[in-house]
């Protein structure tokens, strides 16, 4: 009797074996719990839900992701914080919220780098892929550096020249030592905040101007406090979209593949819309009564040349790796120089066609 039931608990083991072999074990869903400061109504949040929705179809269900937007579990410190310990899988943050894990994710974001939007596209083609593999050597795996747009100067007084700037009581994120450090090189004095407390100290006058993206200004109300906005791009805002590893590891190759192939669109489509949602703003703020200014080409070169400056006294302290640096110098000559070649082919074009 004991024999027979002995046998009996063989066969099923070997038949449980056998069915793991032929039909395989289940697989567990994966929900990947996302927070992010960006609202809900944002481009980069209206993108994700519906990437979402085509991961989850994708993979029948085995990845999904629960979204956490405006703020409601924190700002980024809070998010990546709970990251580390893994109340979250993952989140939207500043490019500088992740600078203690890898000071280069900040590289983009140095004064008055870029000059336009095809500058941008030129540098990130060639630069974004690494930077993104030095992330996921450091635990982070990257599915994009969301765009946000060119910050500019918007204010309660009138601002064209750095000299308007150093009477100004300038705003920046708290936190951010290279902001800090990046303003100071123009002799500004700023104050900093969390995000929360600008509108309350625009309307209290503890602050009156800020340096932000004109979707931005609309999307927090600050615009309903100022009354000029200065069209000079001062630096280039962007933001990273990651998981940690560890949870990212728990997913099977092939679905890693699947999220990364879609995710990978949505970078791109999410670019193109915050650009055309950062124009409808700006013109949106212009009929809401501010007023736009235009820096004299003096002006200009001012804030250039101390950009420059403040530049230099980033890389030499270590905010961002020489190294990153001049290769991104290096793009941005190939890009100008290729412009330029074009720019006096058209004028010999020109040229060619008035004396005919």
């Amino acid at each position: 009797m004991i024999i027979r039931q002995q046998l009996g608990m063989t066969a099923l083991f070997v038949v449980l074996v056998l069915s793991c072999f032929l039909f395989g074990t289940p697989v567990q869903a994966k929900t990947f719990k996302i927070a992010t400061v960006s609202p809900e109504n944002s481009a980069w949040m209206k993108g994700m839900r519906l990437r979402a929705v085509e991961i989850d179809e994708a993979t029948d269900g085995r990845v999904k992701f629960k979204f956490y937007p405006g703020g409601v579990l924190g700002d980024d410190k809070t998010i990546l914080r709970k990251m580390r310990v893994g109340q979250l899988h993952g989140g939207a943050v500043a490019s500088s919220s992740l600078t203690n894990v890898m000071t280069d994710v900040q590289l983009y974001g140095l004064p008055m780098v870029f000059r336009d939007f095809a500058e941008v596209d030129y540098v990130r083609s060639r630069m974004d892929e690494g930077l993104a593999e030095r992330l996921e050597k450091k635990g982070y795996v990257v599915f994009g550096f969301p765009e946000v747009g060119f910050a500019r100067a918007m204010s309660i007084a009138p601002i064209t020249s750095v000299g308007d700037a150093r009477n100004s009581r300038v705003w920046i994120p708290d936190n951010d030592p290279g902001s800090a450090q990046g303003i100071a090189a123009f002799n500004i004095t700023p104050i900093p905040l969390t995000i929360v407390d600008v509108l309350p100290g625009l309307q209290t006058d503890l602050i009156n101007a800020v340096a932000i993206p004109p979707v931005g200004a609309l999307t927090l109300q600050w615009h309903t406090q100022l009354k000029y906005i200065t069209d000079l791009p001062l630096l280039y805002i962007y933001g990273i979209f990651t998981v940690t590893k560890k949870s990212f590891d728990k997913v099977s190759a092939e679905d890693q593949a699947t999220v990364r192939a879609i995710l990978a669109k949505q970078a791109v489509s999410v670019d193109a819309l915050t650009r055309k949602d950062n124009s409808a703003a700006f013109q949106a703020l212009l009929k809401q009564g501010l007023q736009a200014l235009s820096p004299s080409t003096d002006e200009t070169r001012e804030w250039r040349s101390l950009a420059g400056g403040a530049v230099q006294d980033l890389v030499s302290s270590g905010t961002v790796t020489r190294e990153a640096y001049e290769t991104m110098l290096t793009h941005l000559a190939e890009y100008r120089t290729k412009v330029s070649a074009i720019m006096q082919l058209d004028s010999e074009e020109i040229e060619d066609s008035q004396s005919e």
